[in-house]
């Protein structure tokens, strides 16, 4: 059972805010660093969380037992950066917060479609007019990181994307592990409207969810001059290992 007080509790304790966004179709909850005012905004997106509770039954509730990509970003919250950045987290349309439009397929088949996508891009525009920021970082994990794919090939104040073991390639995954997506939208298909963006993909050696053969495929829509890389952790899985350094992996990305 998941638990939607572990979340707040985490960004209170870090001193950060807790609050529901207006994301147009959906609420989207969000945990907001002390503002840095005019700085760059880095934004950390949630996980897929629960998609389903066995074979073709949905789970009844997206809400991850672990928000793994929040507890990343309280990890970069705690890095002394040069120049200072603001920082958010964004949870998944339906995790946390339930609406009139939450419905299984909105964290199974339809987990990227453009309903999500667009209530997550409402809820950046909102973020960054509130910090005053006129450049986003985007930072996703899992199912976010796709997302993240989704998001700044939508936008052009994107400068630069991190992913950690995302789905980057729906068609490939979704055919390697027979996953069904038919109401997503997937970010391969966009990769070319990303090419030109600085962004690392990291991968975990011990990742039998996604694996490093998902990013590669993705990597392989690019131009071979594109400013992208895969960095993989040789000891790091789907869920774990990721937080053991993750200001040291932030600094071999660049960040």
């Amino acid at each position: 059972m998941s638990d939607p007080a572990r979340a707040p509790a985490l960004a209170g304790a870090a001193g950060w805010s807790w609050e529901i966004l207006d994301g147009g179709a959906f609420a989207v909850a969000a945990a907001l660093a002390p503002s840095v005012p005019g700085a760059d905004l880095v934004v950390y997106l949630e996980g897929d969380g629960a998609d389903y509770a066995g074979p073709g039954l949905p789970a009844p509730d997206p809400t991850p037992d672990d928000p793994l990509a929040l507890r990343l970003a309280l990890l970069q919250g705690g890095m002394a950066e040069t120049p200072p950045r603001s920082l958010a987290w964004l949870a998944r349309p339906c995790q946390y917060v339930r609406g009139p439009r939450c419905g299984p397929d909105c964290w199974t088949t339809g987990r990227y479609g453009p309903e999500i996508v667009a209530a997550l891009e409402t809820s950046l525009d909102l973020l960054k007019v509130r910090r005053g920021a006129r450049r986003l970082w985007l930072a996703g994990y899992s199912g976010g990181g796709a997302l993240a794919v989704l998001l700044a090939a939508r936008r052009a104040d994107v400068a630069g994307l991190i992913t950690v073991v995302a789905n980057l390639d729906l068609a490939y995954w979704g055919a390697r592990d027979g996953v069904p997506l038919s109401g997503s939208l997937d970010p391969a298909a966009v990769a070319h409207q990303v090419a030109r963006l600085p962004q690392v993909h990291f991968t975990g050696g011990r990742d039998r969810a996604v694996g490093p053969d998902v990013v590669r495929a993705f990597l392989r829509r690019l131009p071979t001059d594109a400013p992208a890389r895969m960095i993989l952790c040789p000891d790091c899985d789907h869920c774990g290992g990721w937080d053991r350094d993750w200001p040291g992996l932030l600094r071999q990305a660049g960040w």
